[in-house]
């Protein structure tokens, strides 16, 4: 409505109000795709779960529960190992991800609800219990406690073969 009381003519949807019709439309459309299609399915990145990260750099969970440097296919192990649909995309990017190193790279698409709109695992309600789920498991993977274990030894052979060479060269 105008300031005279007259109604103002449709602009096509640009004025800011939603007409009943394009709400309809909408509606239709959201009812058409099902929570299982792939394009349905939440979107986690590693940043939400890096404990290097701030709220506004990405994070979405407690620094205390929070992960140092998870990748994209540790998130998927994690998710698919508990039963859940999950599947990467490598080549995409957070868009807050400043660093375009392959260590950053890639998002998890995981379904949380079936065809009929009921949860896949009742333990998963929401995105952010996933999100906890994964950084609580990811510390505990094979590939973590093997690098931790591993890399202790590497360091200190490392630091006395540095030593010698120094020696040497004196």
């Amino acid at each position: 409505m105008g300031r005279s009381g007259k109604p103002e003519p449709s602009s096509g949807g640009l004025s800011g109000v939603v007409s009943p019709e394009w709400a309809r439309v909408e509606m239709a459309c959201a009812a058409a795709r099902s929570p299982a299609d792939q394009d349905r399915f939440i979107c986690i990145y590693p940043a939400y779960l890096n404990n290097k990260k701030t709220i506004a750099e990405g994070r979405r969970i407690p620094i205390s529960k929070a992960v140092e440097n998870p990748t994209a296919t540790e998130i998927q192990d994690v998710c698919t190992a508990v039963g859940l649909n999950a599947f990467l995309e490598k080549n995409k990017m957070y868009s807050r991800e400043w660093n375009r190193d392959a260590q950053y790279r890639g998002r998890v698409r995981v379904q949380l609800k079936q065809e009929d709109g009921s949860l896949c695992l009742v333990q998963f309600p929401s995105r952010k219990s996933v999100m906890l789920y994964a950084a609580e498991m990811i510390p505990k993977l094979k590939t973590r406690t093997q690098k931790t274990g591993g890399g202790d030894q590497s360091l200190q052979q490392g630091e006395g073969s540095k030593k010698g060479k120094g020696k040497k060269k004196k």
